[in-house]
């Protein structure tokens, strides 16, 4: 499962591309006609498989699709949903030859399996890790220095002065008319932090690659992470007299569930859920995750292509409906632009087998794909967090991700170095991760929105690039203090691989 806040620190929260057959909405129009599947004979079709979910991506436009489906149920195929305006089409087989023999099909640019498991597999239980509780002695002595126009834990978020939020928030809370979308593990709307600023009607559930408008549905059941609430405090905790502030406390943010209730965001998943967001009319969506199984999918595999290639049409026809995507970049401490990196731990949802890729040719996605704000972390002193991937010509910013406090412990009345947001059931904890930087840029992209709410998606992260405050590359960088170099930055004081364009900067984006 992809967050970094569970698992391997999939969900994106510290412990503790693919180029289309055609852009965006313009699907190439020479593919198929009215063809069945070619030359696939349908009386040996095996339906006794295991059953797994299977995307299905198309050249052409709908006339195409429907000739493809009809050679996917000959092929052994449900189809569960078809999001014709991107040519990707969710399927459910028991055919172990499905993907296979429905390439062969004509229109049929790529086809691949979400997974490795069967669908009624439940492989283990998603733990955040990392997270730490906030006691009521810290609550009581932040609320005790709090001043007239801080909520009472603001003052435990070194955060916010850090990217010059309390700042911003004098100028302008953010817009009710922009809404950042958590695509997550789900978000408890029913906290007093949340609830004031909760989008209802761009909330859904998508974790079976349709969405669930079901009341509620958007919510983590109980047991299930609380990554996504978390998340979604950072970007809008209301500024309300109670709790904390978000970066964006006057703007809307809603819940779009990705993640099954062992934790793993399968590409159908978060198709849907780049769609749900965009049909919305969403200006900004968080993705603090990586699509599961493959840490890294590569494209000289003919199933991980078709996942990258799905997602990747689900980007650029959100962003082609204004809305910008935002993506957490990791939280391995990777070079996302070495020659090589081992991935040890994919496919994820049954048996690693460890691998050496090239980051150029097998991507973490929906990060590294074009056209997404790839975010790294940064702690508490404003150098790049232990845990945080980066590279040159990756990252694109840097936010405060936060770090182990002994790491980079912050300045009082601050006393974690991690970050301090809402959870389930009306609590506050502690996190560290890209999963946790990102939301700060989302964030700060959503007071851009709302300061110029006209501004395209391209106009947005040009103004998100130009308001960072440049960090120099961090050499030597040794974190852990133990006289051993940790990573290396490459490039120079506007662009570097360690901190992207810069910090971001809440108070540049509302007056520029």
């Amino acid at each position: 499962m992809a967050h970094l806040g569970s698992r391997r620190g999939r969900a994106l929260a510290l412990p503790v591309g693919l180029a289309l057959t055609a852009s965006l909405g313009f699907l190439p129009s020479g593919a198929a006609s009215a063809a069945e599947l070619s030359d696939a004979p349908t009386s040996a079709v095996v339906t006794n498989g295991p059953k797994l979910t299977y995307v299905v991506n198309v050249a052409g436009g709908r006339w195409t699709a429907a000739s493809v489906k009809k050679a996917i149920a000959a092929a052994g195929g449900e189809v569960v949903v078809s999001y014709d305006q991107i040519g990707v089409i969710v399927v459910h087989s028991q055919n172990p030859e499905f993907a296979k023999t429905i390439r062969t099909a004509r229109g049929v640019v790529s086809a691949g399996a979400t997974r490795t498991a069967p669908l009624s597999a439940q492989t283990d239980t998603a733990v955040d890790e990392g997270a730490q509780s906030l006691s009521a002695a810290e609550a009581k002595a932040a609320a005790a220095t709090a001043s007239d126009e801080q909520d009472p834990l603001e003052p435990l978020q070194w955060d916010l002065p850090a990217i010059k939020a309390d700042k911003a928030h004098q100028k302008t809370l953010g817009s009710k008319r922009v809404t950042v979308a958590v695509i997550d593990t789900g978000v408890d709307d029913t906290h007093p932090d949340l609830a004031p600023n909760f989008d209802v009607k761009a909330s859904a559930n998508c974790v079976s690659g349709k969405p669930d408008t079901t009341a509620g549905s958007w919510r983590p059941n109980p047991g299930e992470s609380d990554h996504g609430t978390h998340v979604a405090g950072t970007i809008a905790a209301a500024k309300n007299g109670i709790g904390v502030t978000g970066v964006a406390p006057g703007v809307k943010v809603s819940g779009i569930k990705v993640s099954t209730p062992d934790g793993f965001f399968y590409t159908e998943a978060v198709v849907c859920g780049f769609m749900w967001a965009a049909e919305q009319g969403v200006e900004i969506t968080n993705n603090s995750y990586y699509t599961d199984p493959w840490m890294f999918a590569c494209k000289n595999d003919e199933d991980q292509k078709a996942l990258i290639e799905a997602v990747t049409r689900a980007t650029r026809y959100a962003e082609s409906k204004g809305t910008v995507n935002v993506a957490a970049a990791g939280n391995s401490k990777f070079d996302l632009a070495a020659d090589s990196i081992l991935d040890n731990s994919s496919p994820n949802d049954t048996t690693p087998v460890p691998r050496v890729i090239d980051p150029k040719e097998c991507l973490d996605y929906p990060a590294m794909l074009p056209g997404v704000v790839t975010v790294s972390a940064t702690g508490a002193k404003d150098l790049k967090a232990s845990y945080s991937n980066y590279g040159l010509g990756v990252i694109d910013i840097a936010a405060p991700g936060g770090d182990r406090t002994e790491f980079q412990t912050p300045d009082a009345p601050a006393v974690n170095g991690r970050i301090l947001s809402t959870t389930v059931n009306g609590g506050y904890n502690y996190k560290a991760g890209t999963s946790m930087a990102a939301p700060h840029a989302a964030g700060v992209l959503a007071l851009i929105k709302s300061t110029h709410p006209y501004a395209s998606p391209a106009a947005l992260k040009a103004l998100l690039y130009a308001q960072a405050d440049d960090r120099a590359c961090t050499n030597p960088y040794d974190i852990e203090g133990d006289g051993k170099i940790d990573a290396v930055c490459e490039g120079g004081k506007n662009k570097n691989g360690f901190y992207g364009a810069g910090l971001i900067d809440a108070l540049d984006a509302v007056r520029r």
